[in-house]
């Protein structure tokens, strides 16, 4: 491996490789929209979070200028990033479109398209795949003295501030033309949000992908920031050193200290060094798990502690607790926040348990509730939220910071519960095991 840290000068040294599955949006309610052609007039009313960028995505579809496109905007179940929502819209439009310009007698009248199950979950965009490489130098009392990163990202075509080529479905299977939609910003929080000396991070792109790839939340930072956080981990016990003591040791940033601080005190977090003493025998082993981040490495601030119990024999985990200390500025709406906050851990602790994208060489396998699981009610932790006010100061987004330090925070916990550090994500029952196994 070229350009790898010359370890010459380390005492100690640490290597990593994690990886991110494809997931999808799994939206509780299939996508749906209306369209209307009336008087040249074409009208669509949609759940897409960009309705103006869907408008520039529409015209070259059905042959329209964007000044005749008007889209309107319904809440829809589940919509956010782009799922099949747009493609819905896109499948309304065109196919009002052809009815009018067909039959005269049909002018007007309203086309609802509504996908299925099986559409949704099969065919709405995915996120890209991602792998994670990492080293790092240590000195004798612990302290990285380097650290390298490569992040690889499957997605089609795409570099900063370009546009994406994500073709809609009405247009990418018909031949219509194909519009691009801008995607960006999927390797923010690869770079770390500690002071560590003599850092490299690159960031790799595989142009050929097998998926259409599109946000899926948290697009980009979930992943890398999961990374991050496994890997400063794991130098911790390298280091012989407190997980939580070892991140403050290098975390300069004062509000970034504060929400550490927070959250170890709601988690009434006890230091030690290496896997829980208490449960390294029997069935089901407990640990707990920290991680940290600042969203994009400029806005808010996440802390998070999971809390965890691993059945050593079937596998299963089981994330029976998760505490969130959140920064983001002036707090505008507190319940609103909380709420955010929330469901940002409920949502990921389902994606980094058990939410993965399956296929062939000819399908998608995963197309219902069966084939691509969620999380169950009986299965969601308890959520504790400590807010941090910074009246005066500017105020940012809540809704996607903490789910990127939830995979970090419950892999972290494994560790600590049974010794055995999981590699990618989804952490399945099956991978479980085979790393207990590998351990023994």
């Amino acid at each position: 491996k070229e350009d790898t840290i010359a370890t010459a000068s380390s005492d100690k040294t640490a290597k990593l490789w994690d990886h991110f599955a494809v997931q999808t949006h799994a939206s509780l309610g299939p996508s749906c929209s209306v369209a209307e052609l009336k008087d040249g007039q074409l009208t669509v009313w949609s759940a897409s979070q960009a309705t103006h960028s869907l408008v520039d995505e529409l015209a070259p579809i059905v042959g329209m200028p964007k000044d005749r496109i008007r889209v309107l905007y319904l809440d829809g179940a589940g919509c956010y990033g782009r799922n099949g929502h747009e493609d819905a819209s896109a499948d309304a439009a065109l196919i009002a479109t052809l009815l009018t310009t067909q039959g005269a007698a049909l002018n007007g009248r309203p086309v609802r398209v509504q996908w299925m199950r099986p559409d949704e979950t099969a065919r709405a965009p995915k996120s890209p795949p991602r792998s994670m490489d990492f080293e790092a130098g240590l000195d004798e009392q612990g302290n990285v003295i380097a650290w390298s990163s490569d992040f690889w990202i499957a997605l089609n075509h795409i570099v900063a501030f370009k546009p994406l080529d994500f073709p809609l479905l009405a247009a990418g299977e018909t031949g219509l033309p194909k519009p691009g939609n801008w995607v960006g910003f999927l390797f923010q929080n690869s770079g770390i949000g500690y002071a560590l000396p003599n850092v490299r991070v690159n960031t790799r792109h595989v142009e050929q992908a097998f998926f259409r790839s599109a946000h899926l939340r948290s697009p980009g930072r979930i992943e890398n920031s999961y990374a991050n956080e496994s890997f400063i981990d794991e130098l911790a016990f390298v280091a012989r050193a407190d997980p939580a003591e070892y991140r403050l040791r290098v975390l300069k940033d004062p509000r970034g200290m504060a929400v550490m601080q927070k959250v170890l005190q709601r988690a009434g977090w006890q230091p030690r060094v290496g896997v829980n003493p208490a449960t390294a025998s029997g069935d089901v082993s407990r640990g707990r798990g920290v991680a940290y981040l600042r969203y994009n490495n400029t806005t808010t601030y996440v802390a998070a502690v999971a809390e965890v119990a691993v059945n050593r024999k079937t596998g299963e985990i089981r994330v029976e607790r998760v505490c969130v200390a959140h920064d983001c500025g002036q707090l505008i709406n507190p319940d609103g926040t909380v709420n955010q906050v929330e469901g940002g851990v409920i949502q990921t602790v389902s994606r980094t348990l058990m939410e993965r994208v399956r296929w062939d060489r000819t399908k998608v396998l995963s197309i219902d509730w069966a084939s691509y699981p969620i999380l169950r009610h009986d299965q969601v932790p308890r959520v504790e939220v400590d807010l941090i006010d910074r009246p005066g100061e500017p105020s940012w987004g809540a809704g996607e910071p903490t789910a990127c330090a939830i995979p970090g925070a419950i892999g972290n916990a494994v560790f600590d519960a049974t010794g055995a550090r999981l590699r990618a994500v989804p952490f399945t029952p099956d991978q479980v095991l085979a790393a207990l196994a590998q351990r023994a």
